[in-house]
């Protein structure tokens, strides 16, 4: 413990340093209530009432080496000190990379999203909480040890890019394709400020156990944000060999000065997101998928937020997950899971 406590002394002494050395230093902290039937989506793990909580800490940087040349880097983690999880482990890794920038693109060598999980942009309007899309779509991948590649915005409008995993240094437990990547090609401004839309097509091989085709869209007119996502996905694992299927999701914002309404709806016919893995014995179990049939998981979440000010937001969410397939033939039905949350966010 008194080693784990001196990593994260010596991790906020890098941060100050950084400061000094003028690097750009941020933050995010979460904390919620929520009430919940099962813990098949919440955050903590767990049903009834709990916490959830979660603080996210980043340091990034440039340096140039030449006018056409520079050096970028990443350094963040998940501090979970204010959990008891945070007990035995206060830090979990997070992106981080080093890389090169010029007018050809940009590399990254490390953790970070895949392209494919980036190519989501800003649809996914309960990100990070227990309504995030990931409970349906899988794919949702942060990875380690991989290359990473975006093009310059060709002709201002599009933008092709790319992560690829160095097969060797995956977890030899992994199921693994002959070659795990993903490849993405992006119009528009996912942020929606320089266009009012955004579109996406991605493909994922391999990465996370499964082959996946995406496609993703969103449009801002005047304080509505209409967004939807399409996906197939096929697992490669052996004890899954028969999940497969689309996921989609709608969404739909409405900005009004500081309130934010928002709305999103979510089915799954793959069975490979974490909401049914969870509902099924998780994703550690030996439990053999194979046999499972007829998936179909819904997600209805109607939410607003409140900013209180520029960094600090208040927000509410309530959540329905409905679920049912067959098992060698025989149906089964998920218990039906209402999530209520409550929570502030405060970015510094």
């Amino acid at each position: 413990m008194a080693f784990k406590n001196k990593t994260v002394l010596l991790y906020f002494i890098f941060i100050f340093k950084s400061q000094a050395n003028e690097m750009q230093f941020s933050a995010e902290i979460n904390s919620a209530i929520s009430s919940a039937n099962t813990s098949y989506a919440t955050l903590s793990e767990k049903k009834n009432t709990t916490l959830e909580n979660w603080i996210y800490i980043d340091t990034t940087g440039k340096s140039e080496l030449s006018q056409q040349l520079s050096v970028i880097y990443k350094i963040s983690s998940l501090v979970y000190n204010a959990t008891l999880d945070g007990n035995e482990s206060p830090i979990s890794a997070y992106n981080t990379y080093l890389g090169l920038e010029s007018r050809l693109g940009t590399i990254l060598v490390g953790r970070n999203d895949t392209v494919f999980k980036f190519s989501e942009g800003n649809i996914d309007l309960f990100n990070s909480t227990n309504a995030d899309i990931g409970n349906l779509a899988a794919g949702q991948t942060i990875s380690a040890d991989a290359i990473w590649y975006y093009s310059p915005k060709m002709m201002n409008i599009i933008t092709i890019n790319s992560t690829y995993l160095m097969g060797s240094n995956q977890d030899s437990t992994t199921e693994k394709t002959n070659a795990q990547y993903a490849l993405t090609a992006v119009m528009g401004d996912k942020n929606l400020t320089e266009q009012n839309y955004y579109l996406a097509t991605a493909y994922n091989k391999g990465i996370d156990n499964i082959n996946a085709l995406r496609q993703v869209m969103q449009i801002k007119m005047n304080n509505i944000y209409l967004g939807g996502l399409y996906q197939y996905t096929k697992s490669t694992t052996s004890t899954e060999k028969n999940l497969k299927g689309s996921t989609y999701f709608i969404s739909l914002k409405y900005s009004l000065d500081r309130v934010n309404l928002k709305a999103e709806y979510g089915k799954d016919t793959s069975g490979l997101g974490w909401y049914f893995t969870n509902a099924t014995g998780g994703s550690t179990s030996n439990i053999n998928r194979s046999q499972y049939s007829n998936i179909q998981v819904k997600q209805i979440t109607l939410g607003a937020d409140y900013m209180l000010t520029a960094s600090t937001r208040l927000y509410s969410q309530m959540s329905f997950f409905r679920g049912r397939y067959k098992n060698s033939g025989i149906s089964n039905q998920l218990k039906n899971d209402n999530i209520l949350t409550f929570g502030i966010d405060f970015n510094l």
